[in-house]
């Protein structure tokens, strides 16, 4: 038996579901404006898995702009829409405030709970610190397979990204920038500080590290602090995403950290620049599983193809 999510929009701040039975609030969806060096944009945090132990991390010492599963663009056609520091080849990363952009909420057109699931329609613009409408974004995220049995929880977050300008955007990375191994952007997780030292898995058992690589998913287990459990994320991204419509292919490939710290993203410019034409529209479609235990590959595997796209 599937029961009504409980959703509460507190006007001007965030979003937050509820799940009823326990009184699990299973994450936050804040939009409110935060500081212009972190390059301010919508996110989620707190998630929470089914038990109410926390799954995300927010403004971390060591990186302040890092806030629990946001999408972001760490290089943007020379602007930085991660935030923070910005790398330069070369020369490192640098505080260059003057590269630092944001994504800003213009509205909302869909908040709505149903039974064992709930959906939040957004519309954003992307902008350069000048503050010049670059892009607009039409974002959905939607709640669903709650199951108590199986004691994990999904959610499927789809972004379509509309270049407004007269040139073509570029996305890029540190790595397409000149630093090995960073390719960080796109959809980002950064996980809590107990988390460090996870363990990663993929669906290959005899595959070598995911860092760079493509694959269909890619799954994070760690241990909580103050409680004797565990918890699994499994980031799927659809098939879809390796391409470009009718102007051919662009693989995604996973960046992944469990040192010093746990953070994932299926990135959509890990080894090479992505061009977004004029008019154009990028869009990527991804799926976060959220569950209790230190889950199996075969698990994993069996969850999958149980729930498929």
């Amino acid at each position: 038996m599937t029961v009504k999510l409980r959703i509460v929009h507190t006007h001007g701040d965030r979003i937050t579901l509820t799940e009823p039975t326990t009184g699990v609030e299973l994450f936050a969806y804040v939009y409110a404006p935060e500081a212009a060096w972190e390059a301010p944009k919508p996110y989620l945090h707190p998630m929470r898995t089914l038990a109410g132990d926390i799954v995300t991390d927010y403004r971390p010492n060591d990186h302040r702009w890092h806030k629990g599963l946001q999408l972001t663009a760490s290089h943007l056609s020379g602007q930085n829409l991660w935030g923070g520091n910005t790398y330069v080849h070369g020369e490192g990363y640098l505080a260059l405030p003057e590269l630092v952009g944001s994504m800003a909420h213009t509205g909302f057109d869909e908040i709505t709970a149903h039974d064992g699931g709930a959906v939040i329609a957004q519309r954003l613009t992307w902008h350069p610190h000048g503050g010049a409408l670059w892009a607009e974004e039409e974002r959905r995220i939607e709640v669903h397979d709650v199951d108590a049995t199986s004691r994990s929880w999904a959610l499927t977050w789809t972004s379509s990204i509309f270049n407004r300008r007269d040139e073509a955007l570029l996305f890029g990375s540190p790595t397409t920038s000149g630093r090995e191994l960073a390719g960080y952007t796109g959809l980002f997780w950064r996980g809590p500080r107990a988390f460090r030292g996870g363990r990663v898995t993929g669906p290959d058992p005899g595959g070598p590290w995911p860092m760079g690589r493509q694959a269909p998913w890619l799954a994070y287990s760690g241990e909580h602090d103050g409680a004797d459990r565990r918890a699994t994320l499994v980031f799927v991204h659809a098939p879809e995403n390796d391409h470009l419509g009718e102007r051919g292919t662009h693989p995604a490939h996973w960046f992944v950290r469990n040192e010093p710290f746990a953070a994932v993203a299926p990135s959509w410019a890990f080894h090479d620049e992505l061009e977004l034409a004029p008019g154009d529209t990028l869009r990527r479609r991804y799926r976060v599983v959220v569950a209790d235990g230190a889950w199996e590959r075969e698990q994993i595997a069996d969850y999958l193809e149980e729930h498929p796209w």
